[in-house]
């Protein structure tokens, strides 16, 4: 197991989002000994939150899941940028860390990982540079990323020409869709960018990758077909450059996987290639899982698995509210700034009047309709009027797509059941 270095546990200190505004500053590790309690007012809201029960299940879920189909997990680290979380994925059996460029890399090398992915194109000098110093400080360091262009492979070698003595960079060829993001969109221009990597001096090629979560819709008659012709593209690209001897290594890589529709791809990561293939799911919001989106993928996910219990949403937003200053309207505390909303607004999901440590439901038509830059608003049917939040009430918000509200605090706490601080995490963005 490889250590840590010291810059992932920081210090803790007000003028940090939700850290007491008069306390000394704090080693992340101590938080936990604090005896803090979210709602008992320790922490000035809003804050964001970490259940510690719900990311327990999450890691060991997926982690499980990936383990059962005989294939790994290596998790994709843009979403919550943690090296915490980082140390808790790899500590439960991730093969390694994804991330999307060399600046994330760095944070996932210095959490630990020694096995990583970059799950996108690399052509800058300077990243090419940065890859080839991290190689030679971590001798023990693997890192692949992907290639998708012979515009992309020639800078590539133009890069290494000039630097002798460089090692080759390990590639995979991305496999792309019309219309979407990056990737080779034809099987002639995939197979002839893998012959083209393998005659090259500049770089290996270890492996195919996709990234099928763009064209997942949330229902099973869509998703399925649409997932099964990708992972038939990958497959025949991956066959044809193994009959060629295309990929240099002896374990061929294949990669696939967010998390919305992961269990589509899954059972496709290890095609028969007449050599040693290693599947790799990059799922990586499954950590926090969410109250939106994510919650209505996986409930399709459960159907198709007979899973009578899959991810658990770990991630809060808590908040206060501040005005209600006309009938059928509170004004919250939390705003663009603190949450996620690109998908959709933020969910009302618990409430804790004043002095209460206890958190409880909230009505069904409870809704936020809309955010400012450090306000939500929050409305409610009429028929619910008796139930109007007041000022000073706390109200808690879970989330659709955890990764756009990581990015906005540099650290959480990590609470039980009961609201309990056990722990911190920090984030690295």
């Amino acid at each position: 197991m490889n250590r840590p270095d010291d810059s992932n546990e920081p210090l803790l200190a007000p003028g940090l989002k939700g850290f007491p505004h008069r306390h000394a500053p704090v080693a992340r590790r101590n938080v936990g000994a604090l005896g803090w309690h979210v709602l008992a007012d320790d922490l000035p809201l809003p804050v964001a939150l970490l259940k510690r029960s719900a990311l327990e299940h999450n890691i060991a879920w997926m982690q499980r899941f990936a383990r059962e189909r005989g294939i790994d997990l290596v998790p994709h680290g843009k979403t919550t940028m943690s090296p915490q979380l980082f140390r808790r994925q790899l500590d439960a059996g991730a093969w390694g860390i994804t991330v999307a460029n060399v600046t994330q890399l760095a944070v996932a090398v210095a959490a630990g990982a020694r096995r990583t992915l970059i799950a996108n194109q690399v052509l800058a000098d300077g990243d090419l540079a940065a890859i080839q110093a991290q190689l030679a400080e971590h001798r023990d360091l693997r890192v692949v990323f992907l290639v998708d262009s012979m515009a992309q492979s020639a800078l590539i070698e133009a890069w290494h020409g000039d630097h002798p003595g460089s090692a080759p960079f390990e590639v995979m060829v991305e496999i792309g869709v019309p219309g979407g993001r990056t990737g080779c969109r034809t099987f002639d221009q995939a197979l002839e960018l893998a012959r083209r990597l393998h005659a090259s001096a500049a770089m290996r090629l270890v492996g195919i990758e996709c990234y099928e979560g763009l064209g997942a819709k949330g229902r099973t008659e869509d998703d399925v077909p649409y997932a099964r012709a990708l992972m038939d593209r990958v497959e025949a690209i991956a066959r044809q450059a193994a009959r060629e001897g295309l990929f240099d290594a002896d374990e061929v890589l294949l990669s696939a996987g967010g998390s919305a529709i992961f269990d589509l791809v899954a059972g496709r990561l290890k095609p028969d290639l007449g050599r040693p293939v290693r599947g790799l799911l990059r799922s990586g919001c499954y950590v926090t899982h969410d109250h939106g989106n994510y919650g209505r993928m996986l409930a399709q996910v459960a159907q198709r698995c007979g899973c009578e219990r899959t991810l658990q949403p770990a991630l809060e937003v808590w908040t206060l509210v501040q005005s209600c200053p006309e009938p059928g309207l509170a004004l919250l505390t939390a705003g663009r700034r603190d949450l996620s909303f690109d998908i959709e607004m933020p969910i009302p999901m618990a409430r804790a009047a004043r002095g209460v440590r206890g958190a409880g439901p909230v009505p069904a038509s409870w809704k936020v309709v809309g955010l400012n830059d450090q306000h939500a608003h929050l409305r409610w049917d009429a028929a619910d009027a008796a139930l109007a939040p007041v000022v000073g009430e706390r109200v808690g918000l879970g989330i659709s797509h955890p990764c756009t509200t990581f990015d906005k605090w540099h650290w959480m706490p990590v609470v039980d059941d009961d609201y309990r601080v056990v722990d911190a995490i920090t984030t690295r963005f």
